[in-house]
């Protein structure tokens, strides 16, 4: 068994969100992702094949789905967001970092 910890140490996410796959088996891919002020782009939303369960751990987001309201998230806020569906993080905090959990499924 290895031990680790989702916080320590968070890599810097100044410049670029930061993706660190945890764990990988088949149909299942799981992943920690560290924000500090980006945003999605409103021409290049993000579309996955994959179905994806999303929480956020710290910090502060704005995320919407297509044809959905902009949701304002939370430490302790999670999503489902089926694959094929654009979305945009439209927002994170940039004075701290926001760590996502994000569990892919195949």
């Amino acid at each position: 068994m290895t031990d680790a910890n989702l916080f320590a140490p968070l890599p810097d996410a100044r410049r670029d969100e930061v993706f660190t796959q945890l764990l990988a088996r088949p149909g299942v891919r799981i992943e920690r992702i560290v924000s500090q002020g980006q945003a999605t782009p409103d021409d290049a939303p993000m579309v996955q094949d994959q179905d994806e369960w999303v929480v956020l751990l710290t910090g502060a987001a704005r995320l919407r789905l297509e044809g959905e309201a902009e949701r304002q998230l939370a430490p302790g806020d999670w999503l489902w967001i089926a694959g094929g569906t654009p979305h945009w993080v439209t927002w994170t905090d940039p004075d701290a970092p926001s760590v996502w959990l994000a569990v892919h499924l195949d």
